[in-house]
């Protein structure tokens, strides 16, 4: 038995094993939905006659909801309580999914994954900040390096799943079941959270900040929605306007922010050691991680003609190896960890750039490129839990919400800038070449923007 302390503050005994796998299978079950539904989209198109723009909705309106919600779901988790809003996303997740399985007609099914999407901007803050509230040191550390582990197991599988749901037409269901397996595990993961995870109490009351919340999502809204329908459309006039009116939300943000009573970051959470280097260093690695399974997952579908399934599974080296790394990064002594995450982001960049050799010659590349793939995979594993638990060592659990929702989002919105902005890259060369080298460009700024976190300890 682990005594591990609610978000309350009061000791419980708890047994790790059982608390983790909820909070987690809820994280797999989000990030899953990112990309399961890529596979399924020809098939959904043709059978609801969905327009272009349509299609581009259903596949990322869960995605624009997601990411614009993100921080309004962690302040609501510090203000309600992580178990309550983990459990009422869950339970909007799980009736969407249901709702997006029965729909009959394209329009029916971009609402649905809309609210797929807040459902899942509830749930997922909760999971880490309800790691940090639960866990101390070693035992924190374990269970980011799940956390990680799970983030990158999700985006894969989701490409194979996918391609073997879709292809298997269970009862003639065709594209239903990508959305329909969601509900039976929510329903499960509801029954097990209600009796599994600490009741604690309720945050600190704390004004919600509407006026930040309003500013953030508009500012969020005006660059995910253009990124991501920016290439279908061709880079209309309006997208860039939107992104231009971005910048200036965000700078409004900034002013609103300082003169709010309880803003959504407060600066003494930006202030903590390593915590705005961390946001920046998990922005660009995220970027460059979905970017990168992005094109290449096009390169592989598109110009050697890969099933979605042959697709899916070539990333199974990078997707084993990363799960290793992270659960074991911890056996590195501690003087050498920040070293090392510093390291780890040259050696994506290098591994980013065996892409242009493994790829390049228009054939698969094999064995070249499952190396690739497994050092990649490793690199990147050591820069994500390493750079959280960085993030996370000096953020008292008062703050744990609003820290959570940082980095939840700028996870997310990285993820999002980095398919649009590599794969736009990719689609328009019609190469991997020029794509690998922006992808190991990117990982060195992201190095760079880890240095700081040579100064700052792993550990409380």
């Amino acid at each position: 038995m682990t005594t591990i302390s609610t978000s309350a503050g009061a000791p419980a005994a708890l047994r790790v094993p059982w608390l983790l796998p909820v909070l987690l299978a809820g994280q797999f079950m989000a990030i899953l939905d990112v990309s399961i539904v890529n596979v399924a989209s020809p098939v959904i198109r043709s059978d609801l006659g969905a327009s272009g723009s349509e299609l581009q909705m259903i596949v990322s309106g869960y995605t624009v909801a997601y990411a614009m919600l993100l921080v309004t779901g962690a302040r609501l988790g510090g203000r309600y309580g992580g178990r309550r809003l983990f459990l009422s996303g869950l339970a909007a997740f799980t009736v969407a999914s249901l709702a997006c399985g029965l729909a009959v007609s394209a329009g029916q099914l971009v609402a649905f994954r809309l609210l797929q999407g807040a459902g899942a901007a509830l749930m997922v803050p909760q999971v880490l900040s309800m790691i940090q509230t639960s866990f101390e040191g070693a035992a924190r550390a374990r269970a980011l390096s799940l956390y990680a582990a799970v983030i990158s197991g999700a985006a894969i599988s989701g490409q194979v799943l996918g391609g073997v749901l879709v292809s298997a037409d269970l009862f003639g269901s065709a594209w239903r079941p990508v959305f329909l397996v969601n509900v039976p595990i929510g329903l499960g993961l509801l029954a097990a959270g209600a009796r599994l995870l600490p009741a604690g109490g309720r945050g600190v009351h704390r004004p919600l900040d509407l006026p930040g919340l309003v500013v953030l999502s508009l500012a969020v809204s005006l660059l995910v929605v253009p990124l991501v329908l920016g290439h279908e459309q061709d880079w209309p006039l309006w997208g860039w306007a939107a992104m231009a009116a971005s910048a200036a939300m965000a700078g409004l943000f900034v002013l609103v922010e300082r003169r709010a009573s309880a803003p959504l970051v407060p600066a003494r959470v930006l202030r903590a050691p390593g915590v705005l280097p961390s946001a920046l260093a998990v922005f660009a690695t995220m970027a460059t991680y979905g970017g990168f399974l992005f094109a290449v997952a096009l390169h592989l579908q598109g110009r050697l003609g890969d099933s979605p399934i042959e697709a899916g599974l070539t990333f199974l080296p990078m997707g084993v190896v990363f799960a290793v790394v992270s659960l074991n990064w911890q056996r590195v002594p501690e003087r050498l960890r920040p070293r090392m995450i510093v390291a780890a982001f040259g050696v994506a960049g290098l591994g980013y750039l065996g892409l242009s050799p493994a790829l390049g010659g228009g054939g698969h590349g094999q064995p070249l490129l499952a190396v690739v793939l497994a050092v990649t995979g490793a690199a990147l594993a050591w820069t994500f839990s390493p750079v959280l638990a960085v993030a996370l060592a000096r953020v008292t659990p008062s703050d744990a919400s609003d820290a959570s929702g940082l980095f939840v989002m700028v996870t997310q919105l990285g993820q999002v800038v980095g398919v649009a902005t590599f794969g736009t890259l990719y689609l328009s060369q019609g190469s991997i070449t020029g794509t690998a080298a922006a992808l190991a460009v990117t990982a060195l700024a992201a190095g760079a923007c880890a240095l700081p976190l040579l100064r700052v300890r792993l550990s409380r």
